[in-house]
């Protein structure tokens, strides 16, 4: 049995004490694919919040079949795609805090920051998710089909797509 299974099981037993486990292994890609959907750091984190929640509180009806992180992350999806449904009028655009200025440092972390605000705003929003998932969260394409409900074939057209769509306009800022 996976390690997170293990964890998520022992969750539903009641020991609270395998939540801080289960949190810092996953938070990054739960955050990453929030943050995908949402597109603001304060809904993303909020999501993350509520995911974990909804984890200790389903713990109980996860059932091992060998994704646990594929459930976890299901859950997170489902609760971005509810977030925005709730606010469609909100303008969902990249955040001040994300441009870069003219202090800026360069470092490994702003350079990060420019690449995944240009992913987020050339891709389309289930082009955001694969790629995030696999490009940043290290995924394969089956655990994305099984996250996003898709079919394999699916999630590699859909993520070979934006990375021509990414390497494109790429060059076009060369020109």
């Amino acid at each position: 049995m996976d390690k997170l299974e293990t964890q998520i099981k022992q969750i539903a037993n009641g020991d609270l004490e395998a939540m801080e486990p289960v949190y810092n292994r996953t938070k990054a890609a739960v955050y990453g694919l929030a943050l995908s959907i949402v597109r603001n750091s304060q809904d993303a984190e909020d999501i993350m919040q509520e995911t974990y929640i909804r984890v200790y509180e389903a713990a109980t009806t996860y059932r091992p079949q060998g994704k646990p992180m594929a459930w976890l992350l299901r859950i997170a999806r489902n609760l971005s795609l509810d977030r925005v449904r709730s606010n469609p009028a909100k303008e969902l655009s990249l955040e001040e805090d994300w441009i870069l200025d003219e202090r800026s440092d360069f470092s490994e972390s702003s350079l990060d920051k420019l690449v995944l605000k240009t992913v987020l705003s050339e891709l389309a929003e289930d082009e955001r998710q694969i790629v995030m998932l696999h490009s940043v969260e290290r995924f394969k394409h089956r655990e994305i089909a099984d996250i996003m409900g898709i079919p394999l074939g699916t999630a590699l057209s859909k993520y070979h797509r934006s990375l021509s769509k990414l390497k494109k306009m790429l060059e076009e800022e060369r020109k």
